[in-house]
């Protein structure tokens, strides 16, 4: 039986930064995925997640800085694969990445990546994504244990394996997330990926060289302790999700247990933070 989704479709003014707002707010009261347009953004959340308050703490909602109306409707999970098509332009990073569906050309660059997103988030479209992309082709990732930490699609996990991350673990919350990337590392005929369902309690007893997490700040904020305890030493963390704004909290609260911060790459107001232990 298929999932059913609430749809919402949000026409946001001005739209920059505003749909970047809305995400990150929708994300945190378990929207599970997005797809910009010209107007806004479709954001949806799985029919059981939702409530009839749910919009109640989205703060820019209420904000005078913009202005935000709405419609909402169900769908079914079935329907989505045909909204990719129209909204899943292919995508290359610094030359040598591409993202790309099934039914897009092979530019040919060192790395290809194919991606059927369906309802997961993390298509490289994303501005934490694609600087977490960046962040990993810098990595000699020859032999390292990695964790992708809300893993979405699995593009991470998969580009690690592709520069050499072994064994790999992925772990997401939602169940479409963890079937997406089951699905996603098999069509990028990956070998070292093991995906994983649940938070980060699943992280009891495990160690990794690095980690990857572009989750929301608040889960960051929340299981940071986890996170740095289960890296090695000399390993790298690498953390996106969140705004400029947000890195002295995420770095008051990562430097604590003894990292430094090495890089930061900025895109949009959006962040992505590389520590080492």
């Amino acid at each position: 039986m298929d999932n059913i989704y609430i749809e919402y479709n949000f026409e946001v003014s001005p739209k920059e930064p505003g749909t970047e707002i809305l995400i990150a707010e929708l994300g945190s009261v378990g929207f599970e995925s997005f797809v910009e347009h010209e107007a806004g953004v479709l954001a949806y959340i799985q029919k059981d997640e939702w409530n009839g308050s749910i919009l109640e703490d989205i703060f820019i909602l209420s904000s005078d800085e913009f202005s935000v109306n709405f419609e909402k409707k169900e769908v079914a999970q079935t329907n989505w694969n045909a909204e990719w098509e129209k909204n899943f332009p292919p995508i290359q990073v610094a030359d040598k990445v591409s993202i790309r569906a099934p039914f897009h050309e092979n530019p040919n660059l060192p790395f290809d990546i194919v991606i059927e997103p369906k309802m997961s988030f993390g298509t490289g479209h994303h501005e934490t994504t694609h600087m977490m992309v960046q962040h990993l082709l810098e990595l000699d990732l020859t032999g390292k244990k990695t964790l992708d930490m809300g893993c979405g699609t699995g593009i991470l996990a998969i580009f690690a394996e592709m520069k050499g991350a072994e064994p790999i673990d992925a772990i997401d919350i939602d169940n479409w997330c963890y079937e997406n990337s089951v699905e996603n590392a098999a069509r990028n005929a990956c070998k070292s990926i093991s995906v994983y369902e649940g938070d980060s309690s699943l992280l009891v007893g495990k160690q990794y060289d690095v980690i990857i997490a572009n989750i929301n700040r608040n889960i960051l904020m929340k299981d940071m302790e986890t996170y740095t305890s289960t890296l090695n030493e000399n390993g790298v963390l690498l953390l996106s999700g969140f705004y400029r704004e947000d890195i002295p909290i995420i770095d008051a609260e990562v430097t604590k247990y003894g990292l430094s911060l090495e890089k930061t790459i900025e895109r949009n107001n959006w962040v992505a933070l590389r520590y080492q232990k």
